[in-house]
């Protein structure tokens, strides 16, 4: 079984969904994230958390993955102050929604004075709702913004182990570990870490606190990186326990500290009955028959 712990699936097709639950994907997590198209009003943020925590989990449901998210303002959005200030009003009512898993993904961009100060505050908020944290780290002078990212971190007395330093690389691993954080890692197609670089990193470091995510969202990107990295994994001499860890359970582990996500919600799930509507709205188009199941047989998702 797979968990893809950090998916933007708002940006992606219900074929996607279908792919993913084919590969044995039993559950997602999606941070909130920059669109593309900067935001400018509070409400534009109101509608974008409220599809995250509402339909976006309808629709996983009806491809048998559980979907969770984590709620938080993004880095390049933290610049504009104006809205950073009326998002950062709504974020606690948002924080306690069922399925939140984290508060995320929030961090540094260009790391700027506003960067930092609303990287700050979300940091308090995890802490007062007790919640596990996402950092993204800068695409941008990474090494530099993941070491300050962490020093942050300590600075307001956040245990380690309830943060997770994603989109790390070959440069960032050893002092994301050596500081005891959870050390994820971005597969995409051309950028940030392949397959291939990823199956070097866990030869060499091992599986302790290292989980694999795909980050698909609206550009060139793949859902399926984490069942890819894992059949690389296996292909190249991996310990099938240490794909198993990196893969699913140590993003269990990492965000099952929130309180809101437990393996039973996938073993145990509700059966599938794709005539079901959210708000009215059904995933169904053109007449296509829908899928009425019982649950996912867990026997037929074991990485083998």
């Amino acid at each position: 079984m797979f968990i893809d712990p950090h998916a933007h699936m708002i940006s992606r097709v219900t074929d996607d969904y279908q792919r993913m639950a084919a590969a044995g994907v039993v559950a997602v997590i999606e941070p909130a994230f920059w669109l593309g198209q900067p935001r400018t009003h509070v409400g534009t943020y109101i509608d974008y958390l409220s599809s995250i925590v509402g339909f976006e989990r309808f629709r996983a449901s009806q491809f048998g993955i559980r979907h969770y998210c984590t709620i938080g303002l993004n880095s390049k959005e933290a610049n504009n102050e104006e809205l950073a200030e009326a998002v950062m009003e709504i974020l606690p009512r948002f924080a306690l929604k069922e399925g939140v898993v984290a508060i995320g993904e929030i961090g540094y961009d260009e790391q700027t004075e506003l960067e930092d100060k609303y990287f700050r505050l979300q940091l308090e908020l995890a802490k007062e709702v007790e919640l596990p944290i996402m950092i993204h780290t800068p695409h941008r002078d990474k090494k530099r913004g993941t070491s300050r990212s962490m020093d942050v971190c300590e600075e307001h007395g956040v245990d380690p182990s309830m943060v997770v330093v994603d989109h790390n690389n070959e440069e960032t691993v050893r002092e994301v570990l050596d500081r005891g954080y959870w050390a994820a890692f971005s597969i995409y197609p051309s950028t940030k870490m392949g397959n291939a670089r990823m199956v070097e990193i866990l030869a060499g470091y091992g599986a302790d606190r290292i989980m694999v995510d795909s980050a698909c969202d609206w550009g060139i990107s793949e859902p399926l990186g984490v069942a890819k990295t894992a059949k690389l994994a296996l292909q190249r001499g991996i310990p099938v326990e240490h794909v198993r860890k990196v893969c699913y359970q140590n993003a269990l582990d990492a965000y099952g500290q929130s309180g809101q996500m437990n393996e039973d919600d996938w073993l145990n799930p509700p059966a599938i009955d794709q005539r079901s509507v959210y708000e009215g709205n059904s995933i169904l188009r053109g007449g296509r028959e829908p899928i009425i199941t019982d649950a996912r047989d867990k026997d037929d998702l074991l990485i083998s």
